[in-house]
């Protein structure tokens, strides 16, 4: 397999701004429904009436193996704004 052609657009810098710009509120979006998710998770299984200790330590774990992914991807997320800052502030 060979180089991917990578062929220049005709975008404006308007449009590239606007574009970075609902690239990070989709992620954000997404992040949130995410995190919501692992709440509901955690409150079904603690909910639940013969739920173990290390059960929960193993819901617990897993939802902070999915924050520590979160944080990962946010440090993403601050690269693009500061990217957007750049290419307004030019």
């Amino acid at each position: 397999m060979g180089m991917p052609v990578i062929k220049p657009s005709n975008i404006t810098r308007e449009q590239s701004v606007g574009d970075l710009i609902e690239s990070i509120a989709l992620e954000e979006n997404s992040i949130a429904h995410i995190l919501n998710a692992e709440s509901e998770k955690l409150n079904t299984i603690i909910s639940q009436p013969a739920v173990t200790p290390q059960q929960i330590i193993a819901a617990n774990k897993s939802v902070k193996n999915t924050v520590d992914a979160i944080i990962s991807l946010e440090t993403v997320l601050q690269s693009k704004l500061s990217l957007l800052k750049c290419m307004i502030c030019q």
